[in-house]
């Protein structure tokens, strides 16, 4: 399965380098087509979108046409929406090329959530798996950043991004179609694809770690997203930090998600989350009472405790159901990050402009991670999924 595993990591590398970069491209938009910070971030909102309509509408894809079929779709879609980057130059084109592209992420991300499933051998392996792959996301969302600005400081165009990304995804079909998958030992659902979120929107479980992950999809997004203006023109004690701040924050985000697989091996996951959850609100809580003095420090270091939070709970709440529903889930999930990530920094930034200061926008960010903080303590002294998944494990694995 060796092979599976990396067109896994792969995927996901590939697809950090274009969602991870536009913050990095929306200056240069907003400078040639004349634009408002409101409609240049419309950049990161269209491709936002597009993730959560194809992971809602079309998650259920890979429990139908089988996690092969569904890759390649995904990738020919995003390989294709890519490449035509080249030959557009409307803003307006450009917003339908990435909402077009987001859909493809939501449907080859789904199946190669469902594969991790598929490949596990237990709910265990597939929660350490899982931060694997959210540390190849991390290294994407390292490498995209850098090759943007490698052209740009030439004087490239930002297209050419999109143009790699397409040769990438390119590669990655031939490997997905050569690839060999594991046999399939249950027959998929065969009800209505709507019928079937809807039901699992009603499942407590998936409710309940959705809830967990748009929380902290608020909080990490109020670190890549509004970090750098906090930070901006800051000239005070550890100022040497602050243009490095968000660099350090991915760095150890990736360190974090490399040691969660072997955290999470040896101890288990409910004392792991809680503990995470509690360092990053003091992380927040001394961004907040020591200004930005505090903030160059704590903010970036929050990105170790926050490694391991979204791969797992998006890991257990998969777990929760059958191997057959895995696309389906991962779809539901996958539509509240999106929701969380569009939303939360939208209201941060309202709040920050209104009351003047970037750091009035990190209260709300500190109350998101006071509310998942608490979650993740009750999670540790109940553990209400702990039956759940130990059900699914015999049955699936």
């Amino acid at each position: 399965m060796a092979r599976i595993r990396w067109l896994t990591y792969l995927m996901f590398l590939m697809f950090a380098m274009t969602s991870e970069s536009v913050g990095v491209i929306i200056p240069s938009v907003i400078r040639e087509f004349n634009l408002g910070m409101t409609a240049g971030g419309a950049f990161h909102y269209a491709t936002m979108s597009g993730i959560a309509l194809g992971g809602v509408l079309l998650g259920s894809l890979a429990d139908r046409l089988g996690r092969k079929a569904t890759i390649l779709i995904g990738l020919g879609l995003f390989g294709l929406s890519a490449s035509l980057f080249a030959w557009v130059s409307s803003f307006g084109l450009f917003l339908v090329l990435l909402f077009v592209g987001g859909i493809a992420v939501g449907i080859f991300k789904t199946a190669a959530l469902a594969l991790i499933g598929d490949i596990s051998t237990s709910t265990r392996a597939h929660t350490a798996t899982m931060n694997v792959v959210e540390g190849f996301f991390g290294i994407g969302a390292i490498i995209g950043p850098a090759i943007v600005a490698y052209l740009l400081s030439h004087d490239a165009s930002w297209k050419w991004l999109y143009l790699i990304a397409a040769i990438f995804c390119g590669l990655l079909m031939i490997v997905a179609w050569r690839a060999p998958y594991p046999q399939r030992r249950v027959a998929a659902p065969d009800g209505a694809p709507l019928a079937d979120m809807l039901a699992m929107l009603r499942n407590r479980h998936a409710l309940a770690f959705s809830t967990g992950i748009m929380l902290y999809v608020g909080v990490e997004t109020a670190i890549y997203v509004w970090m750098p203006t906090l930070l901006a023109g800051y000239d005070g004690p550890g100022r040497q930090w602050a243009v490095y701040a968000l660099s350090i924050f991915f760095i150890l985000r990736v360190i974090g998600r490399f040691g969660g697989f072997w955290l999470l091996e040896r101890y288990d996951w409910t004392g792991v989350l809680a503990c995470c959850g509690m360092a990053i609100l003091f992380c927040f809580i001394g961004a907040i009472v020591g200004g930005r003095p505090v903030a160059v420090i704590t903010l970036p270091l929050s990105g170790l405790f926050m490694s391991v939070i979204y791969p797992t709970l998006n890991s257990k709440g998969i777990s929760c159901f059958p191997k057959t529903q895995h696309g389906a889930i991962s779809g539901i999930i996958l539509f509240f990050t999106c929701v969380s990530a569009v939303a939360a920094p939208l209201m941060m930034g309202l709040i920050g402009e209104y009351l003047g200061d970037a750091l009035y926008g990190f209260h709300l960010a500190t109350g998101f991670a006071a509310i998942l903080a608490a979650g993740l303590l009750l999670n540790r002294i109940f553990d209400p999924s702990q039956a759940e998944l130990l059900r699914r494990g015999q049955a699936d694995y």
